[in-house]
């Protein structure tokens, strides 16, 4: 009678190769696709140096929009006040700009003038969300086209600068 041997079996090794290769693949591709952060790209210009020379008269006139601390000032033509908009509850009264824009916009385009530019000038102190908050403000305004919620553009074109030093600011120091 034979007996029968069964050979001892090795113990096999797992071979991950392809599932690692599979991983070293795989994790890169899915971290690249998430989004971490959401980051928006404003294009700035700055204003020429020579804004005042030469062009009809109208193309010179340039929209202002001076941010203070307790008030917003929109200028039109340079430095004469159209409308000057006090802070509500402490805070800028973004809703009450746009419409205050959007009204000029209309009028601009009512005489003729296309105007895409506005130029930001804020004091030194003014907080960075006061300044993101102001130039989303003045780039467009959401309105309503056949029952859909669209944005519409105001002034895209956007130009900073430092507000001039207020008079009232230097009376109250006694200053000149």
């Amino acid at each position: 009678m034979k007996r029968l041997r069964r050979a001892r079996q090795a113990e096999v090794e797992l071979d991950i190769t392809s599932f690692m290769n599979l991983m070293i693949i795989l994790v890169p591709v899915l971290l690249m696709s998430m989004v971490f952060s959401h980051v928006t790209v404003l294009d700035l210009n700055l204003p020429d140096a020579d804004s005042g020379a030469g062009g009809d008269e109208d193309d010179n006139k340039q929209l202002e929009l001076v941010i203070r601390s307790d008030y917003i000032d929109v200028n039109y033509p340079q430095g004469v006040r159209l409308k000057r908009i006090q802070n509500e509850n402490g805070e800028h009264d973004f809703a009450l700009v746009s419409t205050v824009l959007q009204e000029v916009k209309r009028q601009l385009r009512d005489k003729g003038i296309e105007k895409r530019d506005i130029l930001i000038l804020a004091e030194q102190d003014t907080d960075y969300q006061t300044l993101v908050g102001t130039m989303d403000t003045v780039r467009s305004f959401e309105a309503v086209v056949a029952a859909s919620v669209v944005r519409a553009e105001l002034f895209p074109d956007i130009a900073l600068g430092d507000a001039p030093t207020d008079p009232a600011l230097l009376a109250d120091r006694g200053e000149k």
